[in-house]
């Protein structure tokens, strides 16, 4: 699944070609997402300009001059630029063209992403969290809404409502970063570590959007399979293998149907 860095890396990716462009024409040849695409959504926004493109959590946003467009990738989805005279492919369920001549492709095998469009505000990004790299998030956030909570710490963090865009990936590697286990009730982690871990949580995200710029080339001129960052994962995906920092075994488990991965020595 797409995290935040791999959505943040789209934004980057497609934001210079379809910025201040007109948009000629919207063709949605499969509206059956995880919400149906909004009805008449291709005639109400042809002709409008893209005023910007932003993020909120994994959404992209396409601010039009009157309304906007949601845009979720789902589980399986991607956006890529491409020759408007290509043939689509199996799983392109919508294309946008502009006035530049850039043509805006979105596939998704598993449709569980999403296009909607709205007038005024959309109704998902109401009652999320605050972004993991921008000042309202501290360890007076996450301190404060652990207490008494006996959830384990790593689905608290994943929670929207508490933070956004900290998914399985960024998650597992923040909390080995920060020397806690996977499992602990986030009511018993103190503000301390609570500190150490929102700064690792920055850090580990901060890192992962960093290195996407090296592929933002290929993800414009290539065939648009943004994929996961070529980065060292300590635990990610390790489960068995040695630990990075002390050569023991890590243990994989399961939390919230999620697989996590840890060190027993290493996090406590």
């Amino acid at each position: 699944m797409p995290e935040l860095p791999e959505v943040e890396t789209t934004l980057r990716g497609i934001e210079p070609w379809i910025a201040n462009q007109i948009i000629d024409r919207v063709t949605v040849r499969q509206g059956s997402l995880r919400w149906p695409v909004t009805p008449d959504m291709a005639d109400i926004v042809q002709g409008q300009m893209v005023v910007a493109v932003t993020r909120r959590a994994k959404y992209l946003i396409i601010q039009l001059e009157h309304g906007s467009m949601l845009v979720h990738l789902g589980m399986s989805g991607s956006l890529r630029l491409t020759d408007r005279a290509l043939e689509w492919r199996k799983h392109d369920h919508i294309e946008m063209q502009l006035s530049n001549g850039s043509t805006l492709r979105y596939h998704d095998p598993r449709r569980f992403g999403c296009w909607l469009w709205s007038g005024g505000d959309h109704s998902q990004l109401a009652r999320l969290g605050p972004e993991p790299l921008s000042e309202d998030f501290g360890v007076e956030r996450l301190f404060g809404l652990s207490r008494n909570r006996k959830i384990a710490i790593k689905p608290f963090i994943m929670d929207n409502h508490v933070v956004v865009g900290v998914g399985n990936i960024y998650a597992s590697e923040a909390l080995f970063r920060s020397g806690i286990r996977p499992d602990r009730a986030a009511g018993q982690v103190s503000s301390k570590r609570y500190q150490v871990l929102t700064g690792h949580i920055k850090e580990v995200l901060a890192a992962a959007i960093e290195q996407g710029g090296t592929t933002l080339r290929d993800f414009v001129n290539g065939n648009g399979e943004p994929g996961y960052f070529q980065q060292r994962l300590d635990v990610y995906g390790r489960g068995g293998l040695l630990c990075n920092q002390c050569e023991g075994i890590l243990k994989e488990i399961k939390l919230g149907q999620r697989s996590s991965v840890f060190c027993p020595s290493c996090q406590r």
